[in-house]
């Protein structure tokens, strides 16, 4: 028998990627998470948005790695501060880096301009740039640029839309942690019109 002779097995690599949605303020929450809990992606929408990212595969949410379901729903429950410790990783250079942690660094029920985030970044002159960074942030709210707002104030954009932005704002001002948070910039909300 030769080597050409003998058959070959195609096993199947396990998946890179657990993807699940939660319920989340805001919406329905689609998370792709690796098998040690750290969070690659993450969409407000359904798990179609992210199933057909390489190497991934729709779970219950149960089944996801890590503790990202339970920090979710207590996320949800009202406990605003519930998506800090949880880990997450995302392509980028050091000025983008940087920006991303600046924002993990704003506290739940707290807002700041763009200048404010570039300003933090080490980057005072950089305002786009920090704006951009908010732009291509692929795992919020777990990197939670949606308290990045203008230096008037208004809501700016946001990927998933502002009436999600303004449902993860009002969410976290009115849980726990978010009334009467002293680290709050006053910046106020305006109402929809």
């Amino acid at each position: 028998m030769t080597t050409a002779d003998v058959p070959t097995l195609s096993v199947a690599s396990p998946p890179t990627l657990s993807v699940a949605t939660l319920a989340a303020p805001g919406g329905p929450l689609t998370v792709a998470v690796a098998p040690d809990g750290v969070v690659h992606r993450s969409v407000f929408g359904p798990a179609e948005a992210l199933a057909d990212l390489p190497g991934s595969a729709v779970v219950a949410p149960q089944d996801l790695p890590g503790g990202v379901a339970e920090a979710v729903a207590r996320y949800a429950a009202g406990d605003a501060e519930a998506l800090d410790g949880v880990a997450v990783h995302q392509p980028g250079g050091p000025f983008l880096q940087a920006v991303w942690a600046v924002m993990r660094e704003i506290p739940a029920g707290s807002t700041v301009s763009y200048t404010e985030l570039a300003h933090r970044a080490g980057r005072p002159a950089a305002v786009r740039a920090a704006a951009s960074a908010c732009a291509r942030n692929r795992v919020a709210p777990f990197v939670p640029c949606h308290r990045v707002v203008r230096s008037d104030g208004s809501l700016g954009g946001y990927a998933y839309g502002l009436a999600v932005k303004r449902a993860l704002l009002d969410h976290e001002r009115t849980s726990r942690v978010g009334e009467g948070n002293p680290h709050d910039l006053g910046v106020s909300l305006p109402n929809p019109r």
